[in-house]
């Protein structure tokens, strides 16, 4: 079942899954929380951000798939019905973002452009 937020950020079954194994493997600290967003760079202008941290002046904090989920309002134009997920196949492993507001993308798919 996918879950889609008041921010229209949709985070997979699966790739919750691998982020609630990621943060106990890592034994992240209770209050550090997942933050999903953008920053500038990558090969297209701007990369994503998928790390936990602690929450800033600018967050939301949202729970998703059992995850608390951190998103700085300032980046909501960018992920607004953004789909991050997880694939765990032979060929293709990791996580995959899905982004409808990005108008070109890089081959590695972690960097695009609006």
């Amino acid at each position: 079942m996918t879950e889609i937020t008041s921010t229209g950020v949709i985070l997979t079954e699966s790739a919750a899954r691998e982020l609630k194994a990621i943060r106990d493997r890592d034994q992240v600290s209770s209050d550090k929380k997942l933050r999903v967003g953008v920053k500038g760079g990558g090969c297209s202008g701007m990369s994503y951000i998928l790390d936990f941290d602690q929450k800033g002046d600018f967050d939301d904090e949202l729970e998703i798939n059992g995850l608390q989920v951190l998103v700085d309002r300032r980046h909501a134009l960018y992920i607004m019905g953004m789909e991050v997920d997880f694939q765990s196949g032979l060929n293709d492993r990791g996580f995959v973002f899905i982004n409808p507001n990005a108008k070109t993308t890089c081959g590695c798919g972690t960097s695009f452009s609006t």
